[in-house]
């Protein structure tokens, strides 16, 4: 069984008509009338700075969409997908998985997070549920591969650990 999961461009398309709308806004808004004709005035160096923030945010949307990153489920693996590369972690590897809250973030949702630590490999992957379209049915599917595979607990930072001597 294959499920596929792609990656939210979302908050790239609304950064970019943000932008976009607000440098016509204030281009709109500096602009003049002449002989009933409007004209932008480009030689407003506030109006420069908006133009390099809606290139490179269009610069990013575009990138986004080139490089159409992907999570994909089978039953025996994970795959990180993306245009150019592609990795496959067969269930088998992984040691631990922990779904759950990410402490540094204050979004809605209980689970918001995966986290799954391979055999042999010294950091750990992190899945953000939600930068992925169709969440519930990722989390869903991950809870079920957990079942597969041991349960991981996340270390607290800034707690001291405890040694018997």
């Amino acid at each position: 069984m294959k499920i596929e999961f792609k990656y939210k461009l979302d908050f790239y398309y609304q950064q970019t008509l943000i932008y976009l709308s607000v440098l016509v806004l204030y281009a709109g808004i500096r602009g003049s009338f002449i002989e009933n004709q409007f004209s932008f005035v480009f030689n407003d160096p506030i109006v420069f700075i908006f133009i390099i923030f809606f290139l490179i945010s269009l610069v990013t949307l575009f990138l986004n969409i080139y490089r159409n990153r992907k999570l994909i489920l089978y039953d025996d693996k994970i795959v990180f997908h993306s245009r150019s590369h592609e990795r496959e972690i067969p269930l088998t590897e992984i040691e631990w998985m922990h779904i759950g809250r990410e402490q540094s973030v204050q979004t809605a949702g209980r689970f918001q997070l995966v986290i799954f630590k391979v055999r042999g490999r010294r950091w750990s992957y992190r899945i953000r549920v939600g930068r992925y379209e169709r969440d519930r049915e990722l989390v869903a599917e991950m809870e079920r591969i957990a079942a597969q595979v041991p349960r991981g607990k996340r270390r607290q930072f800034g707690m001291k650990r405890r040694t018997h001597s």
